[in-house]
């Protein structure tokens, strides 16, 4: 109530003996709550704020309550996601939400496509076991860019990606390409998409036979079967521009640091407990190890 009075007094331009007298409060006890030192909630409260809004800005302003409560617990912090969400309205933090982003799929009535084997299964116990990819477009102010990402089963993490001004069967396997050559995964892998031109052409599957993948692909209409490669890609929406990129270059810019700095090292992913994909090779690594 007390610095309810002093901004009264200071919006309206009158005293606070003035203020006092509307409200029917003593002006006296005004003054004793101004000299009393903080309560050591009120102390506290102070504290979570700032470390609130720390997160929240390390974030690049891209975390929500939960995440900001997880990333908050693992520095120590013992707080309630409910009062982590309280302070963040407070605060006015908010995770970001925008904008001009959509993903399209033109399928290929000269191609069969292959069965769906990966039939929603989007657990894997170890790494390179399943990939899981897709195509999607980003509005620049040149025109549309095309994005293509794998990710990972097992650690969710973004395994391999390629942009262009172009949407076709060599952008897909660029992405491929880059995918294997970083991380050489076995013979076996399930290779998931859906049914789109680019992955059931002829030179895609050439490529994954020669790598020794499996295919498989989401039933016809059914989003639900690439789920996983969907969400990836509303956090990329999410999270990622806050403004319209200016070309495909800034596009690839701004991708290169939210994918190898900050989704697969830093990102707390709800699909893993509300680790990072690297906190979950390190896990796995020293379970394999034990």
């Amino acid at each position: 109530m007390t610095a309810d009075v002093h901004l009264l007094a200071d919006e309206t331009k009158t005293s606070v003996a003035a203020v006092c007298r509307a409200l029917e409060i003593p002006r006296s006890s005004v003054y004793a709550r101004r000299k009393r030192p903080q309560s050591r909630r009120a102390r506290d409260t102070a504290q979570l704020d700032v470390e609130v809004a720390a997160a929240h800005a390390e974030s690049k302003q891209r975390y929500g309550s939960p995440r900001v409560h997880r990333a908050l617990r693992g520095q120590g912090r013992r707080v309630s996601r409910k009062r982590v969400a309280a302070r963040m309205r407070a605060l006015g933090l908010r995770s970001k939400r925008v904008k001009r982003f959509r993903r399209t799929t033109q399928a290929d009535s000269a191609h069969a496509p292959s069965p769906n084997l990966l039939n929603r299964e989007f657990t894997r116990a170890t790494p390179h076991e399943a990939w899981v990819g897709d195509i999607t477009f980003i509005w620049t102010e040149g025109g549309w860019a095309y994005l293509a990402v794998l990710i990972d089963l097992c650690t969710r993490s973004i395994v391999g990606w390629a942009i262009s001004e172009h949407c076709d069967a060599e952008l897909a396997l660029r992405c491929l390409n880059r995918a294997v050559a970083r991380h050489r995964p076995g013979a076996g892998l399930l290779h998931h998409t859906d049914r789109g031109s680019t992955y059931s052409a002829s030179a895609y599957r050439a490529r994954l036979h020669e790598l020794g993948m499996i295919q498989s692909m989401s039933r016809r209409g059914n989003c639900w079967d690439n789920a996983v490669a969907e969400s990836t890609f509303g956090s990329i929406k999410a999270e990622l521009f806050d403004h319209v990129p200016v070309d495909i270059h800034d596009v690839q810019h701004q991708l290169f640091e939210y994918i190898e700095s900050f989704y697969n090292r830093h990102r707390l992913h709800s699909a893993l407990d509300y680790i990072t994909p690297n906190e979950k090779l390190k896990l796995l690594a020293s379970t394999q190890a034990a």
